[in-house]
């Protein structure tokens, strides 16, 4: 009998007998918020697994299994949820269902362990959150180049303002691009 098969007797008896003397058996993972995915899609990316586990809790970590030389998905994850009790629902409900003709198997992790990146001496003290998108890197907020340029934030015309400066920024700089490149191909002038 496999994972899948098991999971759902226990679930089954469970249900049987109701809420008595024993506790489920959800609760021996109570202190953990992460699961283990498995028979995942090849093809599936961290969005698209991410896509699949959030309809029971909100994913706030997720290592998707690589190969190291080919970068390709080994076709498993672990995940953590924001909420504990999250990691139930995904197990009841996603253990044995098929995603693209595979069937997945889901199941609780006790003592899951981040995994070292190579170019860390030691493993983070806290947590690294990943599946939150990443900020995308900018010089300056649109207030402060305001700021620099002289435009009112609150000016109802500051984005206009704003965008026009940068233009004349741009065209400043591509002004003086050329004109060093035609000082660097004109002759020495003979003095």
């Amino acid at each position: 009998m496999n994972v899948v098969q098991q999971i759902r007797r226990i679930n089954a008896t469970e249900q049987r007998h109701g809420p008595g003397s024993s506790a489920s058996w959800h609760d021996d993972y109570r202190d953990s918020a992460y699961i283990f995915a498995g028979g995942l899609p090849f093809e599936l990316t961290e969005g698209d697994v991410i896509c699949v586990f959030s309809q029971y809790g909100e994913i706030v970590n997720i290592n998707l299994v690589r190969d190291k030389e080919t970068g390709r998905s080994k076709g498993y994850a672990f995940l953590q949820y924001e909420d504990q009790r999250s990691t139930v629902l995904a197990v009841d409900n996603l253990n044995g269902a098929k995603v693209l003709g595979r069937t997945l198997r889901v199941d609780h992790v006790k003592n899951y362990r981040q995994p070292k990146h190579p170019d860390a001496d030691e493993v983070p003290a806290e947590r690294a959150m990943n599946a939150a998108p990443q900020p995308l890197p900018c010089e300056d907020s649109d207030e402060d180049a305001m700021r620099q340029a002289g435009i009112d934030p609150d000016d109802p015309m500051a984005e206009y303002y704003l965008k026009k400066h940068r233009r004349r920024l741009r065209k400043e700089k591509h002004r003086s691009k050329r004109h060093k490149s035609r000082r660097s191909r004109s002759p020495p002038s003979a003095a």
